[in-house]
């Protein structure tokens, strides 16, 4: 019985490629073993039956963008080290396949506020990444926030002019009610803590906030925990 080999030197004598394209193919997600997509040249095979995709390219796989529906009780480190495929959105389980290389060497491109749920963008992708870091300040962010207690008086024309909280003079903001426990909240480049310090100067305390978009982003039908691919058409 013969040893097990690398998947990618399987490949090589399969098809004739070079090193280099069989695992360019491998981490594309064009191979499959025993009808199984495996994404990894280093996996061992020994009589399995390995196919190469008729429509396989050599080239290497496209930078990803990851959105999560990050739980409140959680860093971004800990959303980072829990995010796999099984974790997919159902409603997304379509187009793309989730590859182990899509979740290495992932970023977290714009921090929720503490003790934030919602939307949490993770990526790969170096021009995202610019984007969210070079004009942070132009992209809004808007927070759905549970609130308790009595807004004083004029309390959301303060919001929108610029309140001030213990002689500190706080940013103009977008806010409305949702409902009469909910407020919405749109501002760009939050730093942290503002949220908590804005319902502070109008009498409010938070219960919860959760983050549905960034710029042009939004979450989409997520349940905590989940996420999804940012798609072709979605710009910050």
């Amino acid at each position: 019985m013969s040893e097990p080999i690398r998947l990618s030197k399987r490949l090589i004598e399969l098809v004739g490629c070079s090193r280099r394209e069989a695992e360019l193919f491998i981490e594309g997600g064009w191979v499959t073993v025993d009808g199984q997509v495996i994404d990894e040249p280093q996996f061992k095979v020994d009589s399995q039956v390995v196919a190469l995709d008729p429509a396989a390219k050599a080239v290497a796989p496209e930078p990803v963008t990851l959105l999560l529906h990050q739980s409140a009780d959680m860093t971004a480190e800990q959303a980072l080290a829990a995010l796999t495929a099984d974790n997919l959105g159902e409603e997304f389980r379509f187009g793309k396949r989730p590859l182990k290389g899509h979740f290495l060497r992932l970023t977290c491109a714009a921090e929720l506020q503490a003790h934030a749920s919602g939307l949490q963008v993770f990526t790969q992708d170096f021009r995202v990444l610019r984007k969210l870091t070079d004009d942070k300040g132009k992209l809004e962010h808007e927070y759905l926030v549970e609130i308790k207690g009595e807004m004083s008086p004029h309390g959301l024309n303060r919001l929108h002019h610029g309140a001030t909280y213990k002689g500190r003079e706080l940013p103009p903001v977008k806010c409305s009610w949702q409902n009469e426990t909910r407020l919405r909240f749109a501002m760009k480049n939050p730093q942290p803590g503002l949220l908590a310090q804005l319902c502070a100067s109008v009498g409010l305390t938070i219960v919860s906030m959760r983050r549905l978009r960034v710029g042009g982003v939004s979450m989409g039908k997520l349940a905590a925990g989940q996420w999804r691919y940012l798609a072709n058409n979605e710009k910050f």
